[in-house]
């Protein structure tokens, strides 16, 4: 399944992280080379060394199956006995509220032990970070061994958009850039454009690209907002516009706010590092999926009495994905609760009976009959027999 016309020579791999985007970068790679993934999470390590994803994707399975992958996980890098050709850091970077800026403390101890070595590998920073900061690092330990090279995937479907990426963009013009290039150029099916480019031009690539998404959900938001507050049909507006090719029918399901791991702190820091410059957008699109979480929890409140009970369905961001942080539904459970509601929540991926003070009902039919109003940003056809009790803005049933 991989195309092999890119490289001949088997590398030692290490990826640092085993999240979505560190896991299923590991587990193509290791189809061709040895990959070792060091991660903090014993639990995490001890499922991929028994042969088993710690990630939720609808593809992994077929290529465990498939391949014999030459891939193991440690909790420790053992910097003696290290062989790697290549270092991948892909830990996560979550936004720090505090100095308005990517929390990268795992990434500065990583780096730092990694030039202790004094081996000069190449490094190749796969983690979402600040504007500048690959150059910084360089800059602080005088070196060129370091780039950046940004992902473009989905949770849910990491592996298939690794596998078919709309573009391979890497931070640097050096050997180190055109031989990560062809890393990621050997697995891919396609013949995807490869985009060489200063590390920080890649840094800002990133950061705008999940801008201009989280505008484009947005957009489609305020126009179903409308629809709503005008009694108007939300899918013949966006069919109607969607079928104009330069606008097309991408990221135009309506939500109830962009959300997820991504998009909500990658546009924090990108209005963060606009600073003293002159813009009106970054910051119109993080207030823009604020009013829209305060509109639709007017709207369902609008259609509940004091004494109904609110059921939330699944709090994960998306279809074929586990992940619920910075979902968009806890801001509507947020605004909610302030008023007192009785809520309960129907979330198979909690094990808990309780969470943020609320029952946790995992019997779906029980769940569906005590609910007076069912609030759900995606449907699917477990919900049908109880449609009239739904909220929900999925007008294509897509992500």
């Amino acid at each position: 399944m991989s195309n092999s016309t890119h490289l001949t020579e088997t590398y030692n791999i290490t990826i640092f992280g085993a999240g979505f985007v560190g896991y299923s970068l590991a587990t193509l790679l290791a189809i061709n080379h040895n990959v070792l993934v060091i991660d903090i999470d014993q639990e995490k390590v001890d499922t991929i060394n028994d042969g088993k994803s710690p990630i939720y994707d609808k593809d992994i399975d077929e290529h465990l199956t498939s391949f014999v992958l030459s891939l193991s996980a440690s909790t420790e890098f053992d910097s003696k006995r290290d062989i790697s050709d290549f270092y991948i850091i892909a830990t996560p970077t979550d936004f720090n509220f505090s100095n308005d800026s990517f929390d990268t403390n795992s990434l500065d101890l990583i780096v730092d032990s990694l030039q202790e070595m004094d081996n000069k590998k190449p490094i190749v920073v796969k983690s979402t970070v600040p504007i500048g900061y690959t150059q910084k690092l360089n800059e602080k330990y005088n070196t060129r061994n370091i780039i950046f090279s940004p992902e473009f995937l989905r949770e849910g479907a990491s592996i298939h958009d690794n596998l078919h990426p709309s573009r391979i963009v890497v931070g640097g013009e050096s050997s180190i850039a055109s031989s990560f290039a062809s890393l990621l150029e050997q697995i891919a099916l396609n013949k995807p454009s490869v985009l060489f480019m200063s590390s920080t031009e890649a840094e800002a690539t990133k950061l705008f690209a999940n801008a201009y998404l989280a505008m484009r959900v947005s957009f489609f938001n305020e126009l179903d907002s409308f629809s709503l507050a005008k009694n108007l049909e939300t899918k013949n507006i966006i069919d109607g516009i969607s079928l104009d090719k330069r606008i097309g029918d991408d990221y135009n399901n309506p939500s109830f706010g962009y959300g997820g791991y991504c998009l909500p702190k990658d546009t924090k820091q990108l209005l963060a590092q606009f600073s003293e410059i002159p813009q009106s957008i970054i910051r119109a699109i993080i207030k823009s999926n604020e009013i829209r979480q305060s509109f639709l929890a007017s709207e369902i409140s609008s259609r509940a009495d004091a004494d109904h009970i609110i059921g939330i369905y699944r709090l994960q961001m998306k279809v074929n994905s586990d992940n619920m942080r910075s979902s968009s539904v806890l801001e509507i459970i947020n605004i909610l609760s302030s008023q007192d509601y009785n809520i309960v929540i129907f979330e198979p991926n909690l094990s808990e009976k309780n969470f943020l003070d609320f029952d946790v009902i995992n019997d779906l039919e029980k769940f569906k009959l005590i609910s007076n109003i069912i609030v759900a940003n995606r449907v699917n056809e477990e919900l049908l027999d109880v449609k009239h009790k739904v909220f929900t803005r999925d007008i294509y049933n897509l992500n």
